[in-house]
C-alpha cells in the first residue's frame, strides 16, 4: 500500500512539472505584443525592371558633331558659335528660311569643314572643282569676295554642304577582247544603269584625257600643258558658235565665267556624285539651278579661258575625281 501511494505521488509531481513547463513552451510560439500589433507584411514583389536608357551618342562634342538636336532655349547663332561653323553654312545645309528660327527637338545638319592651302597658280574655281563645292560657298565660308583672286599660301576653309548619295552599281558588262572595250567597261563599272553620257559636240577629239598624279590639282595639271602632261578632260574641236549639248540630264550646278583657266563654264550635276563640265564657251545659254535634258543646248563653242584655241573642253567627274570621258561616251 505504501508503494502504491509513492507511485501516485510521483505521477502527481511529474504532472505538475509538465503543467508548469507548458506555458513557457507556448510562450515561445506566441507573438510578442509588438509583433501582434504589427500588420502582416505582404509578400514582396520583384521590382519591375526599367529598360536601360540608351547611352548618349559618343559624338556629342559641339565642335565635331555632324547632327545637332536643338535644345530648349538654343538659337541658331549659339549653335553655330559652339559648332565653330559659320551660321550661313548651317542655314544653307538645312534650307532654313528667314527669320532662321529653330525649334526645340529640330535636328540640324552641321556641315563640317576641311582646309586647303592655295598652291602657286591655283584659282578659286579650280579649287572648287577639285572639292565639288561651289566657289561662292567657299568664298562665303572664308569671308572673301567671290570675284577676287586667291593667293599662294592662303588657307581656305572648304565647307561640306551635303553628303553625296551612295553610288549604284551598274550591271556587269560582258568581257571583250578589245582593249578599248575593256577600258570602257572598267570605267563604267560604277556608273548607274540609268545614266548614259552622250557626246556634247560632234567634233574630233583634239586632245585626250591624261590621268594626273595623286595630289596634283586641276590648276597644276593645266599648267603642265603638253601631250603627256595631266589633262582632266578632252578637248573637242569645233567652230565658234557651234552648239554644245548636255551629255546627260541633270541640274545646272554652275553657269558663268571663270576668269583664269576655263573661261565661260557650265557644270551639270547628274546625281550620285556624277558631274559634267563644259568650258571655253563663247556663250552660256542656261542658268544655274535650271533642269536640262540630255541633248539640250547649254552653250556655244568658243575660245575663252587660258588658251586661244577654239574648242570645247569637256570633263566628267565622279565625287570630284576626273574620269576619262571617252571611256564613258559611246563609240563613234
Amino acid at each position: 500500500m505504501r508503494r502504491g501511494l509513492m507511485r501516485r505521488a510521483g505521477r502527481l509531481i511529474a504532472g505538475l512539472a509538465l503543467a508548469a513547463a507548458l506555458p513557457a513552451l507556448a510562450a515561445t510560439d506566441k507573438p510578442t505584443r509588438s509583433q501582434a500589433k504589427a500588420k502582416p507584411k505582404a509578400p514582396s514583389k520583384a521590382a519591375p525592371k526599367t529598360p536601360a536608357k540608351a547611352a548618349p551618342a559618343a559624338d556629342t562634342d559641339p565642335t565635331t558633331e555632324t547632327r545637332h538636336k536643338v535644345l530648349a532655349g538654343e538659337t541658331l547663332g549659339g549653335i553655330a558659335g559652339r559648332a565653330e561653323v559659320p551660321r550661313i553654312l548651317i542655314i544653307e545645309a538645312n534650307g532654313l528660311k528667314p527669320p532662321y528660327a529653330v525649334r526645340e527637338g529640330q535636328v540640324l545638319v552641321i556641315p563640317r569643314r576641311r582646309s586647303h592651302t592655295v598652291k602657286e597658280g591655283e584659282t578659286g574655281f579650280a579649287i572648287a572643282m577639285d572639292y565639288g563645292v561651289s566657289w561662292s560657298a567657299i568664298a562665303v565660308a572664308n569671308g572673301i569676295d567671290p570675284k577676287g583672286r586667291v593667293r599662294a599660301g592662303q588657307t581656305l576653309v572648304i565647307p561640306t554642304l551635303t553628303k553625296a548619295p551612295p553610288p549604284v552599281a551598274a550591271p556587269a558588262t560582258p568581257d571583250s577582247d578589245d582593249e578599248a572595250d575593256e577600258t570602257r567597261s572598267a570605267a563604267r563599272a560604277d556608273q548607274p544603269a540609268a545614266l548614259r553620257f552622250a557626246w556634247p559636240a560632234p567634233g574630233k577629239v583634239r586632245r585626250g584625257f591624261v590621268l594626273r598624279a595623286k595630289g596634283v590639282s586641276s590648276s597644276e595639271s593645266r599648267a603642265r600643258r603638253s601631250k603627256t602632261s595631266p589633262h582632266d578632260g578632252i578637248d573637242i574641236a569645233g567652230a565658234k558658235g557651234d552648239p554644245v549639248r548636255a551629255a546627260a540630264p541633270g541640274l545646272v550646278w554652275f553657269a558663268g565665267k571663270e576668269p583664269n583657266l576655263y573661261g565661260n563654264v557650265v557644270i551639270i550635276d547628274h546625281g550620285r556624285g556624277w558631274f559634267s563640265a563644259y568650258a571655253k564657251l563663247s556663250r552660256v545659254t542656261v542658268k544655274k539651278g535650271e533642269l536640262v535634258r540630255a541633248g539640250e543646248r547649254v552653250g556655244l563653242i568658243g575660245n575663252t579661258g587660258s588658251t586661244s584655241t577654239t574648242e570645247l573642253h569637256f570633263e566628267i567627274r565622279r565625287n570630284t575625281v576626273p574620269r576619262d570621258p571617252e571611256a564613258l561616251l559611246p563609240k563613234r
